[in-house]
């Protein structure tokens, strides 16, 4: 099983903790990843783009000019779509772009991210993180102790304190335990959690 240190918010060392194998100790596989974050960026779309059709654009209901005497090519509308202003041929409108992943593999692929932060020695382990106010300076101290720029941080209750200290950062996100995904853990250089996250996170993964 892993052992990782557990660090005080100074980044002292104050013990060590044991994680469970089945979920910190996997080998990652990059289908799994790439799959389930593919399927997370793509449900994050809205789909709500646009375009209007030569039927859609206003205007163009009289005939430009006589079909014939002209010397000019005919045309039966100024909104035919290579007129300019005229309508758009094959361009986006409203559609789902939902990719449906089985929870098994969701829960793999964040367990085998996990795996991999701990393996990189990127999974920060607290005994505590909390903060009386909303205070940035206090994360940005937090982030110094460690050696990050940008990092995610992970509390099992979600403190809202952290989460305003956090969200001013560029590349610094605060979150709870529950709401982990496997998009959020790779994309973030270092995984900061406090222990009571990692307990809440083999219970909900275990």
């Amino acid at each position: 099983m892993p052992t990782v240190p557990v660090y005080n918010k100074d980044g002292q060392q104050v013990g060590e903790l044991t994680l469970r194998d089945d979920i910190f100790g996997l080998e990652p596989n990059p289908h799994v990843l790439h799959q389930v974050v593919t399927a997370y960026l793509a449900n994050q779309r809205q789909g709500t783009h646009d375009t209007k059709t030569r039927a859609e654009v206003s205007g163009g209901g009289r005939k430009p000019w006589r079909q014939k005497g002209t010397g000019r090519a005919r045309q039966g509308s100024i909104r035919a779509p290579h007129w300019r202003h005229g309508g758009i041929v094959f361009g986006p409108h409203p559609r789902s772009y939902r990719i449906d992943v089985p929870g098994k593999l969701r829960r793999l692929a964040l367990k085998q991210a996990l795996s991999d932060k701990v393996q990189g020695g990127n999974f920060v382990v607290l005994d505590e993180y909390k903060l009386e106010k909303p205070r940035t300076k206090a994360v940005v101290q937090l982030l110094k102790n460690f050696g990050a720029d940008r990092a995610l941080i992970v509390t099992a209750d979600g403190d809202i304190t952290v989460y305003k200290s956090a969200r001013n950062i560029p590349g610094v996100g605060a979150m709870r335990a529950r709401d982990l995904n496997t998009y959020q853990v790779l994309r973030a250089p270092k995984v900061i959690i406090t222990k009571d996250a990692v307990a809440v996170v083999e219970e909900v993964l275990g």
